[in-house]
């Protein structure tokens, strides 16, 4: 058994600031608000360097001292390697823009960014002890639980919306979760995982309502900066359903600052959502802290269709301390960007990822993002698991091919 070094001190309530041992099993805290990890910073910055990360493999465990897990062999892995960070040149010059960089999670197990969060919970429950967990979905959620709780040795249950992507339903029940369609929302299906806690006795794994998916999360600022070069981008546009990524690399600009890693420059922290689920831009443009939940949620881009979300006032606070701000956009623009960053870049988004292209054109044009600001967007799945609309052509081997047609095809 090998001992990580990590720097855990404790555990805070985000809306009390009440603190809780380290080590025990949570959920949200006693006033039912999501509990952030807390670390011993000081210790941490005379515990690693950035030249150790040099030596690491390139995968999201290479930040180990900022992360909960203790004991090396609770650390469940399926190949988290870091995702690149793409340049969109074509799209640039025809937008105007500054630099833009699409960071592709698209690329780690399970093809989507809820791998990172999803790794951490299921190492951290491991490490705790819990034999069988419980998550709603709207699909790639789903898809890492029961991947990394497969490998964990973990039981796992799974309940999505009737209309969550067919291959999203196929693939977490062939990697054996136990899967249930209901038909509502991800708050109703979340609802079914809350009540049943006392009959099944899982553990509850909803969005934020267990403190270590955000550490996993977390993991995104910290690779960005490290691929950066040890600094931020301008802008960052996310597309924000129940927005632990968004939070998670919040968090981890400042521990990266109280550690003297990055300076105080922080990213303009943008959620995107869609104008058919948007209670995050509702409550931005009202100066509310909280969100109401979103009546007949409706988008294409099923992974930001989020009626609710427990972390609200952590999203709200996150997009207002870095004077950025929340923005919606519609399925027509969603789709118009899919296609484009297809066809100009050669890069297959995910439709949520396609949502922060949209976002972008969309606020290129009203000017709160500016030409001369480097953009990051998180093309947060594979693109491969989405429908694509298709243009093909046939070819009779029956008849004489016809190369004129096909040149002006």
């Amino acid at each position: 058994m090998t001992e990580y070094p990590t720097f855990v001190s404790h555990l805070e309530c985000s809306y009390t600031g009440k603190t809780y041992p380290a080590d025990q099993l949570y959920g949200l805290s006693e006033a039912g608000k999501p509990l952030l990890v807390r670390y011993d910073l000081e210790a941490l910055a005379k515990g690693v360097s950035k030249d150790n990360l040099v030596s690491r493999p390139a995968e999201f465990w290479r930040y180990r001292e900022f992360l909960p897990v203790r004991r090396s062999e609770n650390v469940v892995r399926l190949g988290e390697l870091m995702t690149p960070i793409l340049p969109a040149n074509k799209l640039e010059k025809e937008l105007g823009s500054g630099s833009i960089l699409i960071k592709d999670e698209g690329r780690l197990p399970s093809g989507s960014f809820k791998a990172r969060g999803l790794a951490l919970a299921v190492a951290m429950a491991k490490e705790l002890g819990v034999k069988s967990m419980a998550i709603p979905t709207n699909g790639n959620a789903g898809a890492a639980l029961a991947a990394y709780c497969n490998r964990a040795g973990i039981k796992t249950y799974v309940f999505c919306p009737e209309d969550t992507p067919k291959v999203n339903i196929e693939e977490i029940a062939f990697q054996g979760a136990k899967t249930f369609l209901v038909n509502g929302y991800i708050n109703d299906c979340g609802k079914i995982v809350g009540e049943g806690r006392e009959a099944m006795g899982w553990f509850d794994t909803s969005t934020l309502k267990e403190p270590y998916r955000i550490e996993g999360k977390k993991t995104m600022g910290l690779e960005l900066a490290e691929q950066l070069g040890w600094t931020v981008p301008d802008v960052i546009l996310y597309p924000t359903g129940g927005g632990t990524g968004l939070i998670g690399m919040w968090k981890a600009f400042h521990e990266l600052e109280a550690i003297g890693w990055i300076g105080s420059k922080r990213p303009r922290m943008i959620a995107v959502q869609a104008q058919g689920c948007a209670p995050i831009v509702k409550a931005y443009e009202e100066g509310e802290r909280h969100a109401t939940p979103w009546p007949n949620a409706s988008t294409i881009a099923a992974g930001i269709r989020v009626p609710a979300a427990v972390g609200d006032f952590l999203i709200l606070d996150a997009i207002r301390e870095s004077n950025g701000f929340a923005t919606a956009v519609s399925d027509a623009a969603i789709n118009a960007a899919h296609e484009e960053c297809a066809k100009k870049e050669g890069i297959l988004l995910c439709p949520e990822g396609a949502a922060t292209l949209a976002a972008l054109k969309q606020e290129l044009i009203t000017g709160r993002i500016k030409s001369d600001e480097q953009v990051m967007l998180f093309n947060c799945a594979t693109g491969l698991k989405y429908p694509m609309r298709s243009e093909h052509q046939i070819v009779d081997l029956n008849k004489p091919i016809d190369y004129e047609l096909i040149k002006n095809t």
